[in-house]
């Protein structure tokens, strides 16, 4: 006879893990499926190298949510961070470096640009504030005989009011620009402009001049704003330390947890999802299935087209999931000398995107398959912080790259080499001597990720954020409210509402719609 619970969730990432701890709060015999052989998905430390330990894909806390923080017990499960704050410095070939902690300016820096970025930011933010209540809710859906739904956009329509008619028309003309334009309007320097910039298109398939990007941004600052409030925190124990409290916070809510447990269907019966078919051949029963799985790959793999409408069908194949980023992990054996940088802003969060020109110069070739001769970069070396990631007087390096192609022209293998090339290049020019510190790199291309992570296009988002695919258009408009187009299946993932980063509130909402759904029967 197959194992019943009262809830099956898909998938051992954060969404996965929050969405299961709060099932399992609230009284449901849960059980977690992670097809990998530990959990985490693109959240997880790796060793990459005998004793370096680094992040392997997600390397920092900026969008992890205080409420699900809260309601989980992180902290006590052990949740801690290796600094409290990082400052984000911003390289120069002259160094000429500028540093922004917080939004806010600090280093040589024209009077006129900081006063004029200390208003753009604020009037960013407050954008921001309207639009950082929708990120913890179920989106509405655009019914009029939905009362619910009626009062959030009630609630939306009433905080645009209270920003004053000045405000209100200011937001309305920047939502869909591009955040060069933005930035070019008020900015001349453009060490602050390829800085912002960066931000603004970090882990989408757009660049600065590309439409929506200043959207991108404000999404970016909302973020913060249910999260750790514009901080940017290196988890201790990598991006794996923040999975291993959650899988504590599950456990201690006795969610049963399994690894190496792929699904390979779901099971429908009577138009409705009633268990899971694993790879072994194992069934188990569930009259509730949760899946932070890629909406894709839960809908027409472990569903199947047939149980769909055409329509549906459509809009799945239709979504834009094909990352642009990549991940440069590299074990050294020594600390590199930044050029112009002392031994404690070493430790800081380290971009290289000289101007706005220089990020979107980066992103041209990668519209045509190929990679970035100079690609814009984010890095850290969490080992200043955390000795242990490394062996003593060693290092580990992590970067986030932008941009790089999904399926590269030249092919997987002479791509990797090419781009990896290209980043040490970068590295060298602003580290003299760093290449002979090199004792191993793991370069992830959007391809890697996608194998590495079960995550489709390697899109960490699991599908771009713009204007088409947010809110009550995520992951599509018949299943945007968590509940998929099968009565039993929900979908607590990133490519649901919210999105991506590690901010938890995909699967946190999921379980809040799925709770007020059994309430209302």
């Amino acid at each position: 006879m197959a194992a019943s619970f009262d809830a099956i969730v898909i998938g051992g990432g954060h969404n996965g893990l929050v969405a299961a701890a709060m099932l399992g709060k609230a009284g449901k015999r849960v059980l977690l499926l992670e097809a990998g052989a530990t959990l985490g998905g693109a959240a997880r430390t790796v060793e990459i190298a005998p004793g370096f330990r680094v992040s392997e894909v997600a390397h920092l806390v900026t969008h992890l949510a205080a409420r699900v923080v809260k309601d989980l017990d992180l902290e006590r499960h052990g949740l801690a961070f290796a600094a409290p704050d990082l400052a984000t410095i911003a390289l120069t070939a002259d160094r000429r470096h500028l540093t922004i902690r917080r939004g806010e300016v600090q280093g040589e820096v024209a009077e006129a640009d900081a006063l004029a970025w200390a208003r753009l930011h604020a009037r960013l933010l407050r954008f921001a504030g309207v639009l950082a209540p929708l990120m913890a809710e179920t989106p509405p859906r655009l019914d009029p005989g939905d009362r619910a739904s009626g009062l959030r956009l009630g609630r939306l329509g009433l905080s645009l009011r209270r920003m004053g008619r000045p405000d209100m028309r200011e937001l309305l003309r920047l939502v869909l620009m591009n955040i060069a334009d933005v930035l070019n309007e008020e900015i001349e320097d453009d060490r602050l402009k390829g800085a912002i910039a960066f931000d603004a298109v970090l882990g989408t398939a757009s660049g600065p001049l590309s439409p929506g990007s200043l959207l991108s941004y404000l999404y970016r600052l909302a973020g913060g704003v249910v999260g750790p409030a514009e901080r940017v925190l290196p988890p201790k124990g990598g991006m794996g330390g923040v999975i291993n409290a959650l899988e504590l916070a599950a456990r201690a809510a006795t969610v049963e947890i399994r690894t190496s447990a792929p699904v390979a269907r779901i099971l429908i019966e009577g138009l409705r999802a009633k268990g899971v078919t694993l790879a072994s051949g194992e069934e188990l029963r569930a009259d509730m299935i949760v899946s932070a799985a890629n909406p894709r790959s839960t809908l027409l793999d472990m569903v199947g087209a047939r149980h769909l409408e055409t329509d549906d069908v459509r809009r799945l194949t239709s979504i834009r999931m094909k990352g642009a980023a990549a991940k440069l992990n590299i074990a050294l054996d020594g600390l590199p000398e930044f050029s112009g940088l002392d031994a404690r802003q070493m430790g800081e969060r380290l971009l290289i995107a000289p101007s706005v020109r220089a990020v979107e110069r980066a992103f041209d070739p990668v519209k045509y398959g190929e990679v970035p001769a100079e690609p814009a970069m984010e890095m850290v070396i969490p080992s200043l912080a955390e000795p242990a990631l490394a062996p003593a007087g060693k290092h580990v390096l992590s970067a986030i790259v932008l941009y790089a192609p999904y399926a590269p022209k030249a092919g997987l293998d002479a791509a990797r080499a090419g781009m990896l090339d290209a980043c040490l290049a970068r590295l060298e020019r602003h580290a003299p001597g760093f290449r002979k510190l090199v004792r191993h790199a793991d370069l992830l291309l959007p391809a890697d990720i996608e194998a590495r992570c079960r995550m489709p296009g390697g899109h960490w988002h699991h599908g771009e954020l713009a204007v088409d695919q947010l809110l009550w258009l995520r992951p599509f408009q018949t299943a945007a409210q968590y509940r998929a187009p099968i009565d039993g299946l929900w979908l607590a993932g990133a490519g649901s509402h919210p999105g991506g980063n590690v901010m938890g509130l995909a699967g946190a909402n999921a379980v809040r719609a799925i709770l007020a759904e059994e309430a209302k029967s």
